[in-house]
């Protein structure tokens, strides 16, 4: 069990939550959510005691081992994959290390028998033994293969890193999981395996995701960070949300009752109280009007952005054809005679185990990079809207947002540039801000103005919803599902690809798939789960499947 008494964290002025009193008991797992900035990161570092609160405490039940997802991919460069998940067993880890220290020593006593004795002890009793193999099969659970197990961590790619963090986290069966956005650069395959994990985890979980889904299979209880307080919620995501929205509703409509009857004890009371006859009733009710109250809504640290893509032409029949292309990187081969016809009005998605090829394709189609060979053609009647994975390039000029924005709009005029940047939250001086100071959430609401102002009939989008919290991801989903035109995009957010996709392509070195289904239907479909293996296995190639 892991407990708060009276926690309190102020960062200067600011009070990010105050005088928080909750409790986590194993065998649940908690769902931390909360906008952009209210502390839920910090929270979990609050609890883990990587940062000091303002005020209050943290108590955790005595021998309880607390497992975090580490967050920076550089720590281990130097140490092999396999010790590096191990070493998220500290208390086995440290035993290891000592015991095999002594053995080595040339000059072995007494005193190192005794020790090493009591070391062997400790280290069956936390199931050393079977260390090794616990921690190579979590390697393979998250998709890092046996032949990267002995190699040094700054040989494996940054996706690859992730993975093994998780597996770190993961490994010894914590008494105490603390997870940042612990889905991040996951496949759906990995994402699903992570969810069976966590479901069948019988200890205590406290998660922070942006992934709707993710949130509503694993969470037995929601903790909401809002008004500067945490809330504990019973339920998952869509249970609180919906919960939520009916108590808020409630208050609303109780607060109108209560308007209504105030209004009407004022109308009596100033018709009758100069009436003799009425005085008495008069004054009953003035009596009653002073009882009533309107209860307290306080306005929500929720912000939804306003999102919609208006395109300033209709396209033709004719959007995009692409045919026999190919692409490799550094003499990898990403794409192979890939080829596609993309019908008017179709929403796309393009998901796998690695984006690497769906992104290349991506960068082709918007002549961000070039093919090996093959061909593609956009129709006359197309004007497209990019919104690449890495947008760093499009910040590194030391301007004000409003002339940011100018860059990519026709119109020039400052109240319509502030118009676009109002709906994605910058209203007022927040317009003003430089780009060189803007969050990762920040910079992708900037590049959703630039796209909404380009009016293109035909949006292009690597991971949207990175960086992004639930309310502005429910935002563009609503804004995808409504835009009439043709969208291609890549994403791992399982509900946002169910709700917008109409087609899902996956693209390997050895082939492709391409589906006019629903998302649901094609990780759940048993003909296309086989051809998907087929494609990853080291079998025949597979292709134009």
């Amino acid at each position: 069990m892991i407990s708060t008494n009276n926690l309190t964290l102020n960062f200067g002025s600011r009070t990010l939550f105050e005088e928080v009193n909750i409790v986590f008991t194993p065998g649940n797992c908690y769902g931390l959510i909360g906008a952009n900035g209210s502390g839920k990161s910090t929270f979990l570092k609050i609890l883990s005691g990587d940062v000091e609160p303002s005020a209050g405490g943290v108590s955790i039940a005595p021998d309880k081992r607390i497992s975090v997802l580490k967050q920076n991919h550089f720590e281990y460069d130097e140490v092999e994959v396999l010790e590096t998940v191990i070493m998220g067993h500290k208390l086995l880890y440290d035993i290891t290390k000592e015991k095999d220290e002594i053995y080595a020593k040339s000059d072995f006593d007494d005193n190192d028998g005794i020790r090493v004795a009591e070391l062997e002890c400790k280290f069956a009793e936390l199931d050393g033994w079977e260390a090794e193999s616990q921690a190579g099969n979590m390697l393979n659970c998250v998709g890092i293969k046996t032949e990267l197990h002995n190699c040094k961590l700054k040989e494996l790619t940054g996706n690859e890193k992730i993975r093994v963090l998780l597996a770190q986290a993961l490994f010894g069966n914590p008494d105490i999981l603390l997870l940042d956005e612990p889905t991040n650069h996951l496949d759906i395959d990995t994402i699903m395996w992570l969810e069976e994990f966590l479901i069948n985890f019988q200890n205590t979980v406290i998660v922070v995701s942006h992934d709707r889904r993710f949130l509503d299979k694993v969470c037995t209880h929601i903790a909401d960070i809002d008004f500067n307080k945490i809330q504990l919620y019973t339920g998952n995501y869509t249970f609180w949300y919906e919960a939520s929205q009916l108590a808020l509703k409630q208050k609303q409509d109780q607060n109108k009752k209560t308007e209504e009857k105030m209004e009407e004890l004022k109308a009596f009371i100033r018709r009758f109280s100069a009436n003799a006859s009425k005085s008495k009733q008069a004054t009953s009710r003035k009596n009653l009007l002073s009882k009533l109250s309107l209860e307290e809504i306080k306005p929500s640290t929720r912000r939804y952005p306003y999102i919609v893509f208006k395109s300033d032409r209709e396209a033709g029949k004719e959007i995009l054809e692409i045919n026999k292309l190919n692409k490799s990187v550094d003499g990898n081969l990403l794409i192979k005679n890939f080829s596609l016809h993309v019908d008017k009005g179709e929403k796309i998605a393009f998901v796998g185990r690695e984006s690497f090829a769906a992104s290349a394709l991506f960068e082709i189609i918007t002549n961000e990079q070039k093919a090996d060979s093959g061909s593609y053609k956009w129709g006359i009647t197309t004007s497209q809207a990019y919104f690449p994975k890495d947008n760093s390039k499009y910040f590194q000029d030391d301007i004000n947002l409003v002339d940011w924005l100018r860059q990519y709009s026709k119109e020039k005029n400052d109240n319509f540039l502030r118009g676009f940047l109002g709906k994605m939250l910058f209203s007022g001086e927040e317009s003003l801000k430089k780009t060189n100071v803007l969050s990762g959430g920040e910079k992708v609401r900037c590049m959703f103005s630039k796209m909404m102002v380009s009016g293109a009939n035909v949006l292009i989008m690597n991971e949207p919803t990175n960086h992004l919290d639930l309310e502005s991801i429910s935002a563009l989903n609503n804004a995808l599902i409504d835009f009439p035109g043709t969208v291609l995009f890549i994403s791992q957010d399982h509900q946002f690809i169910d709700s917008i996709a109409s087609r899902i392509i996956e693209i390997t070195p050895k082939g492709w798939i391409n589906e006019k289904t629903t998302y649901n239907e094609y990780i759940t479909n048993p003909k296309i789960k086989k051809r998907r293996d087929s494609l990853y296995s080291d079998g025949k190639v597979i292709m134009n499947i």
